[in-house]
Protein backbone atom coordinates (compact mmCIF):
# COMPACT_ATOMS: atom_id res chain seq x y z
CA UNK A 1 0.00 0.00 0.00
CA UNK A 2 2.53 2.84 0.73
CA UNK A 3 4.42 1.71 -2.36
CA UNK A 4 1.03 2.61 -4.53
CA UNK A 5 1.12 5.92 -2.22
CA UNK A 6 4.45 6.74 -3.08
CA UNK A 7 4.03 6.21 -6.85
CA UNK A 8 1.02 8.16 -6.87
CA UNK A 9 2.70 10.76 -5.24
CA UNK A 10 5.77 11.04 -7.48
CA UNK A 11 3.33 10.97 -10.40
CA UNK A 12 1.13 13.79 -9.11
CA UNK A 13 4.40 15.56 -7.91
CA UNK A 14 6.09 15.24 -11.78
CA UNK A 15 2.54 16.79 -13.25
CA UNK A 16 3.26 19.79 -10.96
CA UNK A 17 6.73 20.62 -11.86
CA UNK A 18 5.91 19.86 -15.17
CA UNK A 19 2.80 22.41 -15.69
CA UNK A 20 3.99 24.60 -13.36
CA UNK A 21 7.15 25.35 -15.84
CA UNK A 22 4.42 26.10 -18.57
CA UNK A 23 3.77 29.45 -18.91
CA UNK A 24 0.45 31.14 -17.89
CA UNK A 25 -1.81 31.74 -20.34
CA UNK A 26 -2.90 35.96 -21.31
CA UNK A 27 -5.32 36.72 -19.89
CA UNK A 28 -5.57 39.57 -22.87
CA UNK A 29 -6.01 37.05 -25.07
CA UNK A 30 -9.05 35.08 -26.16
CA UNK A 31 -9.12 32.10 -28.75
CA UNK A 32 -12.59 31.65 -30.01
CA UNK A 33 -10.82 28.42 -31.45
CA UNK A 34 -12.93 27.19 -34.90
CA UNK A 35 -16.84 28.98 -35.51
CA UNK A 36 -19.07 29.07 -38.19
CA UNK A 37 -19.11 32.02 -40.05
CA UNK A 38 -21.90 34.41 -39.59
CA UNK A 39 -21.89 33.95 -35.70
CA UNK A 40 -21.59 36.43 -33.50
CA UNK A 41 -19.16 35.67 -30.86
CA UNK A 42 -18.81 37.75 -27.11
CA UNK A 43 -16.14 37.21 -24.21
CA UNK A 44 -15.43 39.36 -20.92
CA UNK A 45 -11.94 40.28 -20.15
CA UNK A 46 -11.08 41.31 -16.21
CA UNK A 47 -9.46 44.61 -15.87
CA UNK A 48 -7.93 45.25 -13.15
CA UNK A 49 -6.28 48.46 -11.39
CA UNK A 50 -3.28 47.68 -10.11
CA UNK A 51 -1.85 50.79 -9.51
CA UNK A 52 -1.88 52.56 -5.98
CA UNK A 53 -3.86 55.50 -7.99
CA UNK A 54 -7.49 55.94 -8.87
CA UNK A 55 -7.58 54.47 -12.82
CA UNK A 56 -9.82 56.61 -15.00
CA UNK A 57 -11.39 54.51 -18.40
CA UNK A 58 -11.56 57.46 -21.11
CA UNK A 59 -13.22 55.23 -24.00
CA UNK A 60 -12.98 52.00 -25.46
CA UNK A 61 -12.70 51.00 -29.04
CA UNK A 62 -11.91 48.33 -31.52
CA UNK A 63 -9.46 47.83 -34.65
CA UNK A 64 -13.18 47.03 -37.04
CA UNK A 65 -16.54 47.71 -36.77
CA UNK A 66 -17.17 44.39 -36.84
CA UNK A 67 -16.07 44.06 -32.99
CA UNK A 68 -17.82 45.95 -29.84
CA UNK A 69 -16.76 46.42 -26.27
CA UNK A 70 -17.90 48.25 -23.32
CA UNK A 71 -16.44 48.56 -20.07
CA UNK A 72 -18.75 47.65 -16.88
CA UNK A 73 -17.17 50.93 -14.63
CA UNK A 74 -15.36 53.97 -15.76
CA UNK A 75 -13.56 54.50 -12.55
CA UNK A 76 -11.61 51.82 -10.40
CA UNK A 77 -10.25 52.58 -7.39
CA UNK A 78 -6.59 51.04 -6.63
CA UNK A 79 -7.36 46.72 -6.25
CA UNK A 80 -10.49 47.49 -8.03
CA UNK A 81 -11.73 45.52 -11.05
CA UNK A 82 -13.99 45.78 -14.04
CA UNK A 83 -15.41 43.65 -17.02
CA UNK A 84 -14.71 44.58 -20.36
CA UNK A 85 -17.46 43.16 -22.73
CA UNK A 86 -16.39 42.19 -26.14
CA UNK A 87 -18.60 40.96 -28.96
CA UNK A 88 -17.42 40.23 -32.51
CA UNK A 89 -19.68 39.54 -36.12
CA UNK A 90 -18.44 36.68 -37.57
CA UNK A 91 -20.19 37.46 -40.76
CA UNK A 92 -18.33 38.11 -44.08
CA UNK A 93 -14.80 36.55 -42.64
CA UNK A 94 -13.21 33.08 -43.51
CA UNK A 95 -9.93 32.21 -41.69
CA UNK A 96 -7.70 33.46 -39.19
CA UNK A 97 -9.57 36.37 -37.84
CA UNK A 98 -7.88 38.73 -35.24
CA UNK A 99 -9.58 41.80 -33.24
CA UNK A 100 -8.26 44.25 -31.18
CA UNK A 101 -9.92 46.09 -28.33
CA UNK A 102 -8.11 49.03 -26.64
CA UNK A 103 -8.97 50.58 -23.44
CA UNK A 104 -7.82 54.11 -22.88
CA UNK A 105 -6.91 55.19 -19.86
CA UNK A 106 -5.16 58.18 -17.31
CA UNK A 107 -2.42 56.31 -16.08
CA UNK A 108 0.80 57.91 -17.56
CA UNK A 109 2.62 54.34 -17.07
CA UNK A 110 0.14 52.11 -19.14
CA UNK A 111 -2.72 54.58 -21.08
CA UNK A 112 -3.30 51.79 -23.65
CA UNK A 113 -4.39 48.37 -22.54
CA UNK A 114 -4.90 46.12 -25.31
CA UNK A 115 -7.36 43.17 -25.68
CA UNK A 116 -6.90 40.76 -28.26
CA UNK A 117 -9.26 37.93 -29.89
CA UNK A 118 -8.91 35.66 -32.70
CA UNK A 119 -11.09 32.98 -34.17
CA UNK A 120 -10.38 30.42 -37.19
CA UNK A 121 -14.22 31.50 -39.26
CA UNK A 122 -15.07 28.46 -41.69
CA UNK A 123 -18.00 28.35 -43.49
Amino acid sequence: MKKIILALFLVLSFNFFCFAENKPADPNLWDFGTVKAGQVLSHEFTLKNESKKQLNIKNVGTSCGCTVSEAGKKVLLPGESTIIKVKFDSRGYSGEVKQHVYVNTDNLDNSLIRFVIKANVVK
